[in-house]
């Protein structure tokens, strides 16, 4: 993460529709171990609407969470960090026309801190199902995670394998970097490149870069289909709440 006042992000709205779009983050902590150790896990993440402005549900397939020292970490009130990677890509100068320029990277973060909280055996596979859900209801015949029956049995017996647990974030950081410091003619450029580049076309970025810049992007443009970032900060009840 960019650590400067650049392309920050203070609405938390913003910040929850991305955790809630991506579904996906990185876990990291660091072991008591002697020297310390930072951990990494990659996992699905919830966004939970009644644990405060920010908060992440997930679980982990054990041992990683002894890997992590999720308990200790619990007990002793340690931090550890969730990060969230939205639509992210190279951006050419070529596709500038103006100069001079180098290459950049635009991208959505949300990197969020928080002691983590353990779940129980039967809110973790609450957590189980919820994430089920998230990812197969916009299939036109979801699949659903059974309670009962042969499927019901089986995944019972594998959900203690895993291990449910909710971050309320204590702070955030967002960032969007989006070639907010280019004039409006090159954004759009940029654009047209995100949406037609046979090597770095990103239609997900471009769509995120359209959010940011607005019509003065859109000039000249065919306008981007989808359901973005943006359009899900105005669904937020939250909206508003507060921020960093």
């Amino acid at each position: 993460m960019l650590d400067g006042v650049d392309h920050r992000v203070t609405d938390v709205a913003w910040a929850r529709a991305l955790v809630r779009r991506v579904g996906w983050g990185t876990l990291v902590s660091t072991t008591s171990t002697s020297p310390p150790s930072p951990v990494a896990s990659h996992l699905p993440l919830l966004l939970d609407p009644g644990a405060g402005e920010l908060a992440v549900l997930s679980h982990l397939g054990r041992p990683d969470d002894v890997t992590h020292e999720l308990a200790d970490a619990a007990r002793m009130g340690r931090e550890v960090l969730v990060t969230v990677e939205g639509p992210s890509g190279y951006v050419s100068p070529s596709w500038y026309s103006w100069g001079p320029a180098v290459p950049t990277w635009n991208f959505l973060a949300v990197h969020l801190w928080g002691v983590p909280e353990i779940l129980s055996a039967s809110d973790t596979f609450d957590v189980l199902r919820a994430t089920v859900a998230r990812f197969e209801d916009e299939r036109p015949s979801p699949w659903v995670l059974p309670d009962d029956g042969d499927g019901g049995a089986y995944a019972r017996r594998l959900a203690p394998g895993t291990l449910g647990f909710r971050v309320r974030a204590t702070r955030w950081q967002g960032k969007a970097k989006l070639s907010q410091d280019k004039p409006p003619e090159v954004v759009a450029r940029v654009i047209a490149a995100l949406e037609s580049d046979p090597v770095h076309g990103n239609a997900a970025l471009a769509a995120a870069m359209r959010d940011v810049h607005g019509s003065s992007a859109s000039t000249g443009l065919e306008a981007t289909r989808g359901r973005s970032v943006a359009a899900e900060v105005t669904d937020d009840p939250h909206r508003g709440d507060g921020s960093s």
